[in-house]
């Protein structure tokens, strides 16, 4: 097998050779494309699932339908540690600029940029003309607007930014997608503010969406930002593959290169991966690798499988295990032995024969890290599948 022609892609992010399984979603968003456009209601979009279930991949799919569209996207990964005000400006910037080529007012695009401009450069404590504001200017050759979506008050501003930029593509007949990964990241005041500008443009009709992407745990936190929320989005969780998908993204690639896989082929690869799509690609490229010939055998994945493990063990698990403190590690390797799913803070704390109060501030960091988070009131479960059987094979 030539190594040259493997088709599968482990990788963050990485598109993979087919996106199977996700069609019902694909074809959903058509639909809000397309009423959009036509000035009917629909609601923003928020996708929600754990680590490598392809999350990203599927936001970048979305934003590729809009792109075909002709709509004007523009996207965020959000951080922790971020506003919302550089990125988010940044990424309208594309957006515009997407759209003004087919825009028949300059005049009309310059003040949206300018809008967008001073936007970026509030700083909400200090202001635009305080000496302390930070020198870091966006990269839009017009002027700064005066007295618009530059108020220091992130939801006016993000509600005055949306308006006018969705403002560009009612002229055009087209919309503005702002598509957010690790939407869970997302500063709560912003999130809020964001809630806000959201449910403001959803009663006055203007194209603008926006897609988010982020861990399970997204809901609540958007639930506790702004009440509304459960009906300001459409929420879609992202899960597994079932087996047929999970088949389908393993032959159609190999199909193309004149490849195939036996049944008890596949059969093993679904016992591995467990219809996880970056496990999939995961075991599919080791599989590839260590076959002589086609057809892929069930004999060719037992031999392969200890590098995927091992590729999994450093690059998946161990680049996530290695972020943790001793004390967020021992949490965890508590989680671990109390069993796969989410499990009661409780009984963490009794294991370790510890208060739960003192185990309080490792819970948090542990979900401000994106390891672990809150499944339900009480309880946690990890965001990275197969997490638990990883640690179980540690040194705790």
């Amino acid at each position: 097998m030539d190594p040259i022609r493997n088709p599968y892609a482990p990788g963050a992010g990485q598109r993979p050779p087919e996106l199977a399984g996700r069609d019902r979603e694909l074809d959903q968003f058509d639909v809000v494309l397309e009423r959009i456009a036509k000035g009917r209601p629909e609601r923003s979009l928020v996708l929600t699932g754990l680590r490598g279930v392809g999350k990203t991949v599927l936001l970048n799919a979305l934003r590729s339908q809009a792109i075909g569209r002709l709509w004007g996207t523009g996207k965020i990964e959000a951080r922790p540690d971020q506003t919302l005000r550089r990125p988010v400006a940044a990424a309208l910037h594309m957006a515009v600029r997407e759209l003004a080529p087919r825009h028949r007012d300059p005049e009309r695009i310059d003040y949206v940029l300018s809008v967008i401009k001073a936007f970026a450069l509030r700083d909400a404590a200090t202001g635009p003309a305080s000496k302390s504001a930070p020198r870091w200017q966006p990269g839009i050759d017009v002027p700064a607007a005066r007295g618009r979506a530059d108020s220091g008050d992130i939801e006016i501003d993000l509600t005055e930014l949306f308006t006018d930029a969705a403002s560009i593509g009612t002229d055009l007949g087209v919309g503005i997608a702002l598509f957010v990964d690790e939407m869970q990241d997302v500063p709560m005041t912003d999130l809020s503010a964001l809630c806000a500008a959201c449910h403001e443009l959803s009663q006055t009709g203007a194209p603008l969406i926006i897609v988010g992407a982020g861990l399970p745990h997204l809901p609540t936190l958007l639930s506790s930002s702004k009440s509304y929320s459960e009906r300001l989005f459409r929420y879609h969780r992202i899960d597994r593959l079932d087996r047929s998908a999970a088949d389908l993204a393993l032959t159609a690639p190999a199909e193309r290169e004149s490849v195939n896989f036996t049944v008890d082929a596949l059969d093993a690869l679904f016992d591995a991966a467990d219809g996880y799509p970056y496990f999939i690609q995961a075991y599919g490229k080791v599989a590839w690798d260590a076959a002589p010939a086609s057809p892929i055998t069930a004999e060719d994945v037992k031999v392969a499988a200890p590098e995927a493990e091992a590729e999994l063990a450093v690059g998946f698990f161990g680049s996530r295990y290695e972020r943790a403190t001793p004390a967020e590690r021992e949490y965890m390797h508590a989680m671990a032995l109390l069993g796969d799913g989410p499990v009661a803070t409780a009984e963490v704390a009794t294991s370790l024969g510890r208060r739960p109060s003192s185990l309080s501030p490792a819970r948090d960091s542990l979900i401000k890290k994106g390891l672990v988070y809150a499944a339900e009131r009480g309880s946690v479960a990890f965001t990275v599948p197969h997490f638990g059987h990883f640690l179980r094979s540690q040194p705790g």
